[in-house]
């Protein structure tokens, strides 16, 4: 499997940053991935139109669902869920 980035995009307060945490946990282990804070100036542009929590893999979100370019928002689906990261990762070249 080629080398993938995992990335989990949320702003201070989202109520569902930690269940996404305790996901990406549960599939990766020991594993890591990068953080990006939509309320930081140095989170990249191409980051800031994901709603919070965004888990991208190779730079996709793990559901399917694109960017919205909009403002800073809570997800209406919440955060995936282990078995989505999962699949995700098993699908990912």
């Amino acid at each position: 499997m080629a080398e993938r980035e995992i990335e989990l995009v949320y702003f201070d307060g989202c109520p569902n940053a930690d269940k996404a945490r305790e996901s990406l946990r549960a599939v990766l282990g020991g594993g890591s991935w990068r953080e990006w804070n939509l309320s930081s100036a140095d989170t990249p542009e191409r980051i800031r139109g994901y709603g919070s929590p965004t888990v991208l893999i190779g730079g996709r979100d793990v559901t399917g669902e694109g960017g919205t370019a909009g403002a800073m928002a809570c997800r209406a689906d919440g955060a995936p869920s282990p078995e989505v990261i999962r699949e995700a990762l098993e699908h990912h070249e």
